[in-house]
């Protein structure tokens, strides 16, 4: 009876076959035949046991590979904004961060360590570090294409994988220690600087004070004369401080390069407007040669345009006699854009050419300060140019003129 009452849906479904096969004209004993056989074997077949087995989800320890315990060192240093490598035991690269790419470039991924820093005293450190197992730290220098000097870690680190397995692989870290060793030169500078250009012009004021204190109390003339003098000394201290200034700041950020798109055509323009009243006080005309579409160059506006300031305005003080100054812009449209400004003046010796740019050289002291110089524009040209990775090349004749072109 309980077989009856588990197979009874099967029986059920049988017994309607045959009233089918019946009423459908089949003969009726063997109808009846096949229904009982079906029915006996459904009830004495041994009932199936369907035995349902739980996978249990157990917790499994999943061994990393190295590749995926590579993978997470990779990721967290990627976050970093230090430039960082990781270097296997044959000094290859396996890894470079977005900082190291940004300031040592790109390099492929299993490439030696030596194809992009090439400074033998690094390379001995990681050769050390990887023989001992021990970390090193050190300072390196680096002088193109800007000064900078960084602390250098190089560091083993072991990382498990697998049932116990380590693998050894080595950090190579960059802190940038530049800016702050430029602040500290150029406080050095500053003082230095400043002690030697202001000793002049303080003396002066100091022996005029004096004498209008004493000697000259009551002489209005000389007393006006006094007042002049001193004020012309009082600008150009004045002068020589925010020159000063300028060109700490300049020092700051040599090493960032300007990413902004610059035309120079109409910056140009710009410039030669602003300096016709000096020109014209002077008698000199400067006469502008420039193509009719753009010249980009990636830059800082304000900073070429005291590039070029500088440079227009030295050639209308000292090549005055000549009577002219040309600005002569030539590329642009992929070609290299090279800016020239010429004059007719008495030239520069050959041997002063290669100083131009040292601060506070002057070829002629008296004539530099009779035309209110301060000694540093040309350096002030040499430390933007350089930022923007251009160079300053200068061609003189006696009697001739100069020519400084800039080349980006």
């Amino acid at each position: 009876m309980a077989r009856l009452g588990q197979e009874w849906p099967v029986l059920a479904a049988s017994a309607v076959i045959a009233m089918l096969a019946l009423s459908a004209g089949i003969d009726r004993l063997a109808v009846i035949g096949l229904w009982v056989f079906l029915a006996l074997v459904t009830l004495l077949r041994r009932p199936a046991r369907i035995v349902i087995e739980r996978q249990v989800s157990m917790p499994l320890s999943v061994q990393p590979s190295p590749q995926a315990s590579l993978r997470a060192v990779s990721a967290a240093l990627g976050g970093l904004d230090a430039p960082v490598f990781v270097l296997n035991r044959e000094e290859q690269i396996l890894f470079q961060n977005g900082a190291a790419q940004q300031a040592f470039g790109c390099v492929p991924e299993g490439a030696h360590i030596s194809a992009r820093l090439r400074a033998p005293a690094l390379l001995e450190k990681v050769g050390d570090t990887i023989a001992s197992g021990h970390e090193n730290r050190f300072e390196l220098s680096e002088r193109l294409p800007s000064e900078r000097v960084y602390g250098v870690l190089v560091a083993p680190v072991e990382m498990p994988y697998g049932d116990g397995g380590r693998e050894t692989v080595y950090i190579l870290s960059f802190r940038d220690l530049s800016e702050s060793r430029r602040i500290d030169r150029m406080r050095t500078d500053f003082v230095a600087n400043a002690s030697h250009e202001l000793r002049t012009p303080l003396a002066s004021l100091r022996g005029f004070i004096e004498t209008m204190q004493g000697p000259a109390r009551n002489d209005e003339k000389a007393r006006e004369r006094f007042l002049a003098i001193m004020l012309e000394q009082a600008t150009r201290m004045s002068r020589l401080v925010d020159d000063l200034l300028s060109l700490s700041r300049l020092e700051l950020k040599a090493h960032q390069p300007p990413a902004q798109k610059v035309d120079l055509v109409p910056l140009i323009g710009h410039v030669r407007d602003a300096l016709l009243p000096l020109a014209e006080e002077l008698d000199v005309t400067i006469a502008l040669h420039l193509p009719d579409g753009k010249a980009e160059v990636e830059g800082d506006r304000d900073e070429l345009v005291q590039v070029f300031e500088n440079l227009i305005e030295n050639a209308c003080k000292y090549g005055q006699e000549g009577k002219a100054v040309d600005v002569t812009l030539t590329g642009g449209d992929g070609v290299p854009v090279e800016v020239t400004v010429s004059d007719h003046g008495p030239g520069i010796a050959a041997e002063h050419v290669p100083r131009l740019t040292e601060r506070f050289y002057r070829v002629n002291v008296e004539a530099s300060r009779s035309k209110k110089g301060t000694g540093l524009g040309l350096a002030i040209v040499k430390h933007i140019l350089t930022r923007h990775r251009a160079r300053l090349v200068v061609r003189s004749q006696l009697g001739k003129g100069t020519a400084f072109t800039v080349r980006f």
